[in-house]
């Protein structure tokens, strides 16, 4: 993939550096708001934690969860809630994903990725399409993951490569070598099909 950059090694506060320069192009391009697009699950939040320390006009940031269980925003398994904590203190504001919204372009596109190639909650058995006509679905993975036994919704894969960068933060060596596969296209995973449909800049912090 000729639009694919991959960094090694870095922590915490030098990814929260890189998005925070992006953020901050972006902020200055426009005089309206910028939406962004955050991962859920252990890996993204000590760098949302960086993150907001930077000095940047939160105020104009819409935050969007790519994705998030059914459970209610103060259940300990929402990545909406645990978002809101975050980033609604510094004067951003958090999107509760529902079917209903409107979804935005996006400046940036930050998602994580599973062991199984999926990204958001398009997970394998779901059969995420490039050209699906809806912006948000609700679904059910199969197998359930035990540690979030609940059914999803997320952004699909339209919706996400509606950005000017899409970013991945993939830690373990096991991620690693699924996503190198996918960039190579040598399988038929929800990665590899978003990664063969994206034309913009796309980095990974591995």
């Amino acid at each position: 993939m000729e639009n694919l950059t991959i960094h090694e090694g870095a922590d915490a506060a030098a990814i929260a550096g890189w998005i925070a320069q992006r953020l901050a192009k972006a902020l200055g391009e426009t005089e309206g708001p910028v939406a962004i697009t955050v991962p859920g699950g252990s890996t993204p939040f000590p760098i949302f934690e960086e993150l907001v320390k930077h000095d940047l006009d939160f105020a104009r940031l819409l935050v969007w969860p790519g994705d998030d269980r059914i459970v209610p925003e103060d259940h300990s398994a929402s990545n909406t809630g645990k978002i809101r904590a975050l980033f609604e203190p510094v004067g951003a504001e958090v999107v509760t994903l529902t079917i209903m919204e409107q979804v935005p372009h996006f400046a940036l596109a930050w998602l994580g990725m599973g062991g199984d190639g999926h990204i958001a909650s398009l997970f394998p058995n779901t059969d995420p399409q490039v050209d699906d006509p809806a912006p948000i679905k609700r679904l059910t993975p199969d197998p359930l993951p035990p540690e979030a036994p609940f059914d999803r919704v997320t952004l699909t894969m339209p919706s996400l490569l509606d950005s000017d960068e899409v970013l991945f933060v993939i830690r373990g060596n096991d991620k690693r070598a699924v996503f190198d596969k996918a960039a190579r296209g040598e399988h038929d995973l929800p990665i590899t099909r978003f990664l063969g449909a994206a034309s913009q800049p796309v980095t990974c912090f591995a």
